[in-house]
């Protein structure tokens, strides 16, 4: 049995597919990972001796200006890694027997599946954007006030019509090329009406959440044993717990200044500092005892150890912390962002940040919330409800569809 799994994105996007990949490796099948060719998952797929399938341009060479992307590089993008999909998977495909694709928008991934006449999965880390009521912070289905709901499925055609001028042209192109009619709708095309949510149901609930036939499967986790580095480990046994800051892969939309800022409204707190450098280059201010920077470390390893952790609202990174039993101040910034802050603030784990832009007032403020006992104790508590085995069942169901 022969797997493709295909993403385009940052590591959050990329490494919940190798901890699939991984699972189905040792449930016995072969693995084929299509993914863009940045020396990080590079590096990481190394690691676990997966083989990576290099998939359009590298993430970074994107993301890593000094600004972030404008709409004209979206433009530019979309076609490219339409036919990006159309080349790599359709030479990778041949010899497998399923595909499952996420990441942004992958657009030409079910094509390749349909001319191959392969099972095709679209799976999601969110719920975020799917069509559905949309309710206020703390409300669920059931507390339909007129202040508690709105309806997104508006918004959801609009999405549909900004997917269609993206990504309609190249796909109807190259589909034609191989043979295939036009799609009339890309984004319901990709999704499929039965997507896959690779998120945990403590986290992210999905009954009632969204008018699609979502199937849950719980969290991808890849499994790290890594030790912790050795001038790191001799910072965490010189003192108290840290507080770690790390924006992960946002690059250029980390928020400015935001390595002093941490600092200082750590230190107001009585705290010490692990800092992350990340894609936004986060460093140091001074050379006091108190702070230490890291480069890409074992999170897994390293936040059950940490007082709190600041950071962007990854999924991967939220998951992560929560499963760590780590209070955790929320400084969203884009895309799905927004919906773990407030997640985890719902939860009573942690704290959603107000504004993009923090000050070492608010800053310090909300990490006056999190680090209290109180903040501590509900955060272990969620820490025993989250699930570790998503991607095991992730990689089974997409076993059952390779032999059906």
């Amino acid at each position: 049995m022969r797997v493709l799994l295909t993403t385009w994105g940052s590591r959050g996007d990329v490494e919940p597919l190798v901890g699939v990949a991984v699972a189905l490796r040792g449930l016995g099948a072969e693995v084929l990972v299509a993914a863009p060719p940045d020396e990080d998952f590079v590096t990481l797929l190394e690691r676990v001796g997966v083989p990576l399938v290099p998939l359009g341009p590298t993430v970074r060479s994107v993301v890593d200006g000094p600004k972030p992307p404008t709409a004209e590089d979206a433009f530019r993008l979309a076609p490219e890694l339409v036919a990006a999909r159309f080349e790599t998977l359709g030479a990778a495909a041949g010899e497998c027997d399923v595909l499952l694709a996420t990441g942004l928008m992958p657009a030409g991934a079910r094509d390749v599946a349909e001319k191959h006449g392969i099972p095709y999965v679209f799976a999601c880390f969110h719920v975020f954007g799917l069509p559905s009521q949309v309710f206020a912070p703390g409300a669920r289905p059931g507390d339909r006030s007129a202040e508690e709901v709105t309806d997104n499925r508006l918004r959801w055609g609009q999405d549909a019509e900004r997917v269609n001028r993206l990504y309609g042209a190249a796909l109807d192109s190259h589909r034609a090329e191989i043979g295939l009619p036009p799609v009339d709708n890309v984004r319901d095309h990709v999704f499929t009406d039965r997507p896959w949510l690779a998120a945990d149901p403590a986290l992210c609930p999905s009954e009632g959440m969204t008018d699609l036939d979502v199937v849950q499967t719980g969290a991808w986790v890849l499994p790290d044993d890594r030790p912790l580095p050795e001038g790191l480990e001799e910072f965490l046994d010189a003192g108290e717990p840290p507080v770690y800051v790390g924006f992960g892969s946002m690059a250029a939309y980390a928020p400015e200044d935001i390595a002093r800022v941490a600092i200082e409204a750590i230190r107001a707190q009585g705290r010490r500092v692990l800092l992350a450098r990340g894609w936004a280059g986060l460093d140091l201010i001074d050379d006091a005892e108190d702070c230490f920077v890291v480069g890409e470390v074992n999170q897994q390893a390293l936040f059950p150890r940490v007082a709190a952790v600041v950071h962007h609202g990854g999924a991967g990174t939220t998951t992560t912390a929560s499963r760590a039993g780590a209070p955790q101040v929320v400084v969203p910034r884009i895309a799905d962002q927004p919906y773990w802050a407030e997640r985890v603030a719902e939860l009573g784990i942690g704290v959603a940040h107000q504004g993009l832009k923090p000050t070492v007032e608010s800053l310090s403020a909300a990490l006056a919330t999190v680090l209290t006992p109180e903040t501590r104790a509900r955060a272990g508590a969620v820490a025993g409800t989250i699930r570790g085995d998503g991607a095991t069942v992730a990689a089974k169901m997409l076993l059952d569809l390779a032999s059906s």
